[in-house]
């Protein structure tokens, strides 16, 4: 009896493990996608630079997001026992739908043209890239309101879990960031000749309808007590 209640507890914590990894690579690829300055630079470095250049880009902005996922992940800590609350979970769960919705919008009415800038000629290296691209990053501190958006609604990286499962959530995340720029460059290297401003607004639109769409399902769900996300 003691072995079945041992594996049937490891079949549930490897479970919860997997839910973690899942969440983790899709928080970290809706956080990179959208097509803003460092996106729009990972592009234009990929079409005048090379692959290589798009890819460290985006690596710099991974690790950018990183500090404020972890930031964002400590700082529903300090508010843990609030979030114990049913009411004020429900709450916090709806705004952060509310929150994820508005920036769908954003993505999908942003205009890549503003974002783009002129990259030099001049040989950089690939380290040079990566530092540009974290400090872009980091210098937009905003993005902290969408971790926040999705750690509520998932109740991610909450103090509760165990260190393992918290540090497999922030590599989760780090991966699905990096996915996504191994996907963008790859696609861009492929068709670089037919690639532009076009291109990148119809990423936007795309990444901005399913962010809306996923939102308003989200809270639809929330508001009729179908799925809490507990």
């Amino acid at each position: 009896m003691n072995e079945i209640n041992d594996f049937l507890l490891q079949l549930v914590s490897q479970i919860s493990l997997l839910e973690t990894v899942v969440k983790g690579i899709i928080i970290g690829a809706v956080a990179s996608a959208p097509m803003g300055p460092v996106g729009v630079l990972c592009i234009q470095r990929t079409l005048n630079k090379g692959r290589a250049h798009g890819l460290v880009t985006g690596l710099g902005a991974a690790m950018s997001d990183i500090i404020y996922a972890l930031i964002t992940g400590y700082g529903l800590s300090f508010i843990y026992d609030f979030i114990q609350n049913q009411r004020n979970l429900f709450w916090l769960q709806l705004i952060g739908t509310v929150l994820l919705f508005v920036f769908g919008v954003h993505t999908f009415r942003s205009n890549p043209a503003k974002n783009t800038r002129r990259v030099s000629k001049n040989k950089s290296s690939l380290v040079q890239n990566c530092v540009t691209a974290f400090f872009i990053t980091l210098s937009n501190p905003l993005i902290i309101l969408l971790f926040m958006a999705m750690f509520t609604p998932f109740k991610y990286m909450l103090p509760e879990q165990p260190f393992h499962f918290q540090f497999v959530g922030y590599i989760s995340i780090f991966a699905g960031a990096m996915l996504w720029w191994l996907f963008i460059t790859y696609v861009v290297n492929k068709l670089r000749t037919r690639f532009d401003v076009r291109g990148i607004w119809i990423i936007n639109r795309i990444i901005g309808a399913i962010v809306m769409v996923a939102s308003f399902v989200s809270a639809v769900l929330i508001i009729t007590g179908i799925y809490s996300f507990h």
